[in-house]
């Protein structure tokens, strides 16, 4: 698939086009392009053999062409230009937060700021802060940023690597469709980010293996080709190792490969308590190998059950495995329904029919329909008269769609002053209300949410930190005063399952749950290509040892409404 190669294209496109602020229309229909090409399901080039491009929403008669161009001759003109026009170093600093292109620019031309370092160099000299239109406090900001970023970049999100791993093991069963290949590391642990790609295959035959894998075509260097090892670089810059392993140590591999290393260290310890030496490839008794072929004779072995993957962190996961008590991780079937999704009717790309559509096909019982309203920052969220258009719409659609509900709901935005821009009156006709905060960040949120939450006709809180994962950290807030009033009211606190965000944490998704949380895990889908990325919001809740008691949307339809209705009689009786 060259899907993600033509993504980071037209993003780098955005990008320069951006710093020789050229027209914005332009630049948000390649960033535009450039998420759908991210997050599309098909192949490209299937949809281009079929001459369907031209039928994807926010692909206009350009952008298909430049498609066709890039698929044609692998390279685009225009985008050839643009490169020679603006330096590397320069593109790359519109990655850095709170650094927008005219600070960019203005910075580049009066203290000849060509990269990351000078960058670093006018902050620490203080030159940058006497700029026009700059400041200490801004500059303080920005510093912040540029530490953050430079941290982050050692690191892959989960959902960016995920998809070429699965790509990976796609192609390498293509021509050996009898070995068994999985996907290790941090990857299969579904933790949000990763230092490089890790594949294992069980195999004798190693050369043949690693030939081909070496030569897959998203290759672009061979770091490494050995016996039973092969590093590569690809297209988007990661590093995929491949290591073949004997069939009867391939479970010792999972599991050693798999880590994390303070859960390895742990099981080590265990088995020199039993007299076992474990690595990765086998469990030994002196000079004997007792087992390997599977993860759970490799835990059994140790006197453990097996333990799942996302638990393996030595957070107490070993001591519970010991006492039988290991929780019922959540799994994806468990899920009845996505309570945060949009439409047209605001920032989304489809029909609300297309996405209940799409939401039935995955097996869904409903969907929570909830745009962006009036006060959002987004230019086109939903006010009043159009809210009702929409009620009316879903209410016709649930006439029609058989075996499935669709919530009407909104997304209201949690102003400066804690307040909604829907009254109650409003809110109470719904039976889905997210509340989030998409603006004014630094002012009192912790206060603005805790007024939300006290609000009875509030469902949920969305992305209640709003961290970009490896973009932006979460503004600050006391999560521990959002989740004891949340559990005290029964307001859900959101998992937001994209990629780029999976907030809650896993670590403040445990911690919410354990103060008595509900937790909504919900992909605020704004395409149908996004309502699959329930998978990372799933891997998420696992690493928080949810299980689907944990989780609102593992309710039935019923259910859910008969909870709202509960809550609001609760809260304004005062019981």
């Amino acid at each position: 698939m060259k899907n993600l190669e033509i993504s980071e294209i037209f993003s780098k496109m955005a990008d320069i086009l951006e710093l020789k602020d050229d027209n914005i229309f332009k630049i948000n229909a390649y960033r535009k392009a450039s998420r759908i090409l991210k997050d599309l399901q098909e192949d490209v080039q299937d949809l281009r053999k079929s001459n369907s491009l031209k039928e994807i929403p926010g692909f206009g008669k350009a952008i298909v062409g430049k498609i066709d161009e890039y698929l044609s001759s692998g390279k685009i003109i225009r985008y050839e230009e643009l490169k020679s026009e603006i330096s590397k170093g320069l593109i790359k600093l519109l990655k850095v937060n709170n650094l927008g292109p005219k600070t960019v620019v203005l910075a580049n031309k009066k203290l000849a700021v060509k990269n990351i370092n000078d960058l670093k160099r006018v902050i620490k000299d203080g030159s940058l802060a006497q700029l026009p239109g700059m400041g200490e406090k801004k500059v303080s900001n920005i510093k912040k940023s540029v530490e953050y970023f430079l941290k982050s970049q050692k690191r892959i999100t989960l959902g960016s690597a995920l998809p070429i791993a699965e790509e990976i093991v796609e192609q390498l069963k293509e021509k050996f469709s009898k070995e068994e290949i999985v996907i290790a590391g941090s990857i299969r642990r579904r933790k949000e980010t990763t230092g490089d790609i890790d594949i294992l295959i069980a195999s004798v035959h190693n050369k043949g293996v690693i030939d081909s894998f070496v030569k897959l075509p998203m290759v672009t260097d061979i770091i490494a080709q050995g016996e039973t090892k092969g590093s590569v670089r690809i297209n988007e810059g990661f590093q995929v190792d491949l290591r073949v392993v004997q069939p009867d140590s391939f479970g010792a591999a999972m599991q050693y490969f798999t880590g994390s290393k303070a859960h390895n260290i742990k099981l080590r310890g265990l088995a020199k308590k039993r007299s076992l030496k474990i690595n990765e490839y086998g469990v030994f008794k002196g000079e004997k190998k007792i087992c390997g072929t599977t993860e759970e004779e490799v835990y059994k072995s140790l006197g453990l059950n097996w333990i799942p993957p996302e638990m393996r962190e030595d957070r107490g996961e070993v001591e519970l495995s010991f006492e039988n008590k290991l929780p019922d991780l959540i799994e994806l079937k468990d899920i009845k329904g996505d309570l945060h999704v949009h439409s047209n009717y605001s920032d989304g790309h489809y029909s609300i029919k297309d996405m209940a559509e799409k939401a039935k096909e995955l097996g869904y019982e409903y969907l929570g329909i909830c745009d962006h309203s009036k006060a959002a920052y987004y230019a086109n969220g939903v006010n009043e008269e159009r809210l009702f258009d929409q009620m009316k719409e879903i209410d016709a659609l649930n006439e029609t769609i058989n075996g499935f509900q669709i919530l009407k709901g909104i997304e209201v935005d949690i102003l400066p002053d804690g307040s909604l821009d829907f009254s109650d009156d409003i809110l109470k006709q719904l039976d889905i209300v997210v509340a989030s905060i998409h603006s004014a960040f630094k002012q009192s949120p912790t206060d603005r949410i805790l007024k939300a939450i006290e609000n009875p006709y509030v469902d949920i809180i969305a992305h209640p930190t709003g961290r970009l994962i490896n973009i932006r950290e979460g503004y600050k807030i006391d999560l521990n005063q959002i989740f004891k009033k949340a559990a005290q009211t029964g307001t859900a606190i959101e998992l937001n399952s994209h990629p780029d965000r999976l907030d809650l944490s896993d670590f403040n998704a445990k911690k919410a749950a354990d103060m008595g949380v509900i937790i909504s895990i919900d992909t605020d889908s704004h395409m149908i290509e996004h309502l699959p990325n329930m998978k990372y919001g799933i891997g998420t809740a696992r690493r928080a040892w949810l299980s689907k008691d944990n989780v609102l949307n593992c309710l039935s339809y019923e259910k859910i409404l008969n909870r709202r209705n509960e809550r609001i009689r609760n809260e304004n009786c005062n019981c």
